[in-house]
Order: C-alpha cells, then structure tokens, then sequence
C-alpha cells in the first residue's frame, strides 16, 4: 500500500477512535460553572480556583480591586445562586450542590492553613470549619476538616 494511502488509514482510523471515545479529547469541563472574584495578587485564590478545577468545576476568574484584605475571606464565588466565601473544599460545594439546601452559601472563615490553597508543605494542616450562611446572615458548621 502506497504511503499516502496508509496515512489515510491511520489519519482515519484515529479519527474513528476519538469519536467513538466517550469522552473526545478535545472537550473542555462540563462540571458547574463558579465565578471566583479575587485580587489580582493573590496567589492562594489561584491555588484554590486549581483546586476546584481538579474537582472538575469551571472557573470564571474575576479580578476585583475592591476586596477588602481585613475581611475573614480573601476572595468570594458564586455558584448556582449561592455564595461561596473564602477557601471552602471543592467536596462540601458539591455537596451544598447536590443537596440544595435554603441556605445563602457557605464559608470558610480566616484563611486556615491547610485548606484547599492554603497547603504549605511541611507544614502541619490547621483544623478547620466549613459554615453554612443562612439566608439571615447567621451561621451553623456544616462539616470539620
């Protein structure tokens, strides 16, 4: 067979092989869409948008000059109409997803080390929080990490 036929034939059947996959290479996340605003300096908000990339969530990534560094979070999201404040684990947004409670979002407060972002390695993870935000603004734990 002449080489431009057998180039063909595996240029075909390559191509057969990527449509016939049930998931083509090519496709981009299907998982649910956050939008992270954040500063634009800050490395850990990056480090947490990757993390919840990894959990297969889409990330939306807004800059904001107006975040204000004395509050307990250092970037806030949105997702599917709740709010998401600070570095809460890609696992409890998809529980709060699957669940859909009558909550406004949740939140980790402060920036504890070892939450999703917060690794340091060798260093020792910090017992953490993740708080459910009622519609009233008061809060409950939801789970303890």
């Amino acid at each position: 067979m002449p080489w431009r036929c057998r180039l063909r034939f595996v240029c075909a059947l390559l191509l057969a092989l990527i449509l016939a996959s049930p998931l083509p290479v090519w496709a981009e996340a299907e998982g649910p869409l956050i939008t992270v605003v954040r500063s634009a300096s800050c490395e850990c908000c990056r480090q947490w948008e990757r993390h919840l990339e990894a959990a297969g969530f889409r990330i939306n990534d807004q800059i904001s000059d107006s975040i204000d560094p004395t509050q307990a979070y250092c970037h806030t999201a949105s997702v599917a109409g709740y709010r998401i404040d600070g570095h809460v684990p890609a696992a409890s947004v998809q529980r709060l997803l699957a669940e859909r409670p009558d909550i406004r979002g949740l939140a980790v407060p402060g920036m504890p080390i070892g939450s999703p972002g917060m690794e340091m390695e060798g260093v020792e993870a910090d017992p953490y929080v993740v708080v459910a935000i009622a519609h009233d603004g008061s809060t409950r734990v939801l789970e303890r990490y």
